[in-house]
Parts: structure tokens; sequence; C-alpha cells
């Protein structure tokens, strides 16, 4: 059981039978009457956010989750195969548990797949991949004065913006928390 006052991001607690992972809370104290917390949740089922207040002195359940390292190893009609390195289970999710997420994977990929009561829920991806622009628009002289972007296709079909001087065929790492450019990758 977890009380106001342990509360941080990240924290994965259970509503209603629901896994639900804290993105952001804030401590209020009124003049008047009981403090509370006015807390967003991230369902970690199918990735709706709500907000609620929790009074201090409540305690919401710890969810019965956890993670296990897997290897992205194809996607087919079923949906997208993993298998765990250690003892090669392998388990499959779908676009839906999945989200946005599978705008990064690549065979062969390590990530952690959550589960909540033995059963596969999500992914949490690494905070950095690196990977192939496979489509984008020419730079044309002057183009970085400004200091702008154009958009890239990148090898997993993701879209992000990324500075004018890079072409098709570079490596880039992206942030995976916010589809972002970071920098421009070895090869």
């Amino acid at each position: 059981m977890y009380a106001t006052n342990q509360f941080k991001k990240g924290l994965k607690v259970e509503l209603e039978g629901v896994p639900f992972e804290i993105i952001d809370f804030q401590h209020v104290s009124p003049g008047k009457g009981r403090a509370f917390t006015r807390t967003k949740l991230k369902n970690m089922l199918n990735q709706n956010v709500i907000e609620r207040t929790i009074t201090s002195g409540d305690k919401l359940d710890r969810a019965n989750t956890e993670e296990k390292e897997m290897q992205f190893l194809y996607k087919n009609i079923e949906g997208y195969h993993f298998m765990n390195s250690a003892n090669y289970e392998q388990v499959v999710l779908t676009d839906e548990q999945l989200g946005q997420d599978k705008d990064f994977l690549m065979e062969n990929l390590t990530i952690k797949v959550m589960y909540f009561n033995e059963r596969p829920i999500g992914v949490e991806l690494p905070t950095f991949v690196v990977l192939k622009i496979v489509t984008t628009e020419p730079s044309f002289r002057g183009d970085t004065v400004t200091g702008g972007s154009k958009p890239a296709t990148l090898e997993t079909g993701a879209v992000v913006q990324v500075p004018f001087h890079l072409k098709e065929g570079d490596m880039i790492k992206v942030d995976t928390r916010d589809y972002s450019y970071s920098e421009k990758a070895n090869k």
C-alpha cells in the first residue's frame, strides 16, 4: 500500500483492479479542510490518462506488475513476437497493447515487457534508440539559417522532426519518451 506522501512519478498502483502508473501529482494543502493530492494516472492496459483527487491519509494498492527483459523477434498477423532470452519463452502483443511504442521496434531490440497478474500488457522501450533515416526531403542552401526542422521517416516507419542538414541514410538517436531527435549517431 502506498500513502500519498510516497507518491512519485513512475510508481505503479492498482485502482479498482486496473494497473495505473503515476505520471504527475501535486500535493495541495488548502487553508480550510484536509490536504489532498491531485494525481494524473495512466491506465497501463489501454494508455488512457485519468485525474483523481486522493485525500491525505488514503492509500492505494501496489500493482502486481513485473518486468521481464525480452528481445523483439518479428511482427506478423498475430501481432508482435517477443522472446525471453533466459528461458526462450515467447509472448505475442497486439497493436493496442503496444500503442505508439511499436513505432520504435526493430528486430533483436532488447526491451522490458510489463506483466500484470502474470499477463503481458505492454513494453518499456530503452530511452534512446538508433535508427536510419529512410526518406526525408533534401535540404537547400540557406535552410540552416532559421534552425528549423523537417520530417523524416525512419526504418521502423516512425516519423520524427530532424534538422535540415540530415539526409537519407543518416543514423540518428531518437528519444522514445517524446519522439524527438536527439543527435546524429555514428554509423
